[in-house]
């Protein structure tokens, strides 16, 4: 088999991966808790970062503040919280996408490569700006009948808890990092693989 099918097979292995890695975590820290608190985001669950029942833990504090139940799956079987769409959506895709990777690469054409490059670049984009999103709903639709109301003292409304898109942020006496998980790289260099794919394919029909 030629360099490029397999570098493209290569690419929908790796994203295929995205079902038993995380893309993204988010961890915590303050003082009252001598273990940080870590939530792993999946393409179709959240999961544990650092302890057991991180998960379970993050909801509490959350709660407490006025932000919505995390869409866990404990507390969709509860009631607490609607199936958060992405998760239905994201697998879907990734399957999609995956499969079209080992069809595309078995083919060889380079133009279609290329055609899967661009439509992982375009979801990628799509999926970032739903994350961002997510996460401004998530910080800012706050519950007024919370416990804990603390007011923004420029503006005097509730104060935002948004966690941080990429990076570093402090919120309260929390301070918060969020950046990719493993999950994410793979993506990564599954784009990476398919573009070195059409690449080599080039080279390999001129010889």
């Amino acid at each position: 088999m030629k360099k490029s099918k397999i570098l493209m097979v290569l690419a929908g292995l790796f994203l295929g991966s995205l079902f038993f890695f995380p893309i993204w975590k988010i961890t915590l820290i303050a003082p009252q808790y001598p273990e940080p608190l870590g939530l792993n985001i999946h393409i179709n669950r959240l999961s544990d970062g650092v302890q057991f029942y991180d998960v379970n833990n993050i909801d509490l504090l959350n709660h407490y503040i006025g932000m919505a139940h995390l869409p866990s799956k404990e507390n969709v079987i509860k009631g607490n919280v609607e199936p958060l769409l992405e998760f239905i959506i994201f697998p879907i895709v990734v399957s999609v996408m995956s499969v079209l990777a080992l069809i595309v690469g078995f083919i060889g054409k380079p133009k279609l490569y290329l055609i899967w490059l661009i439509i992982m670049v375009i979801l990628g984009i799509a999926g970032l700006y739903d994350f961002y999103r997510w996460l401004f709903i998530y910080g800012h639709n706050l519950d007024l009948n919370a416990i804990l109301k603390i007011t923004d003292p420029v503006t005097g409304l509730p104060m935002g808890y948004q966690p941080p898109f990429f990076g570093y942020k402090k919120i309260l006496n929390f301070e918060v990092y969020s950046f990719p998980a493993i999950g994410a790289y793979l993506m990564a260099s599954s784009m990476l693989l398919s573009f070195l794919a059409f690449f080599i394919s080039k080279k390999e029909i001129k010889n």
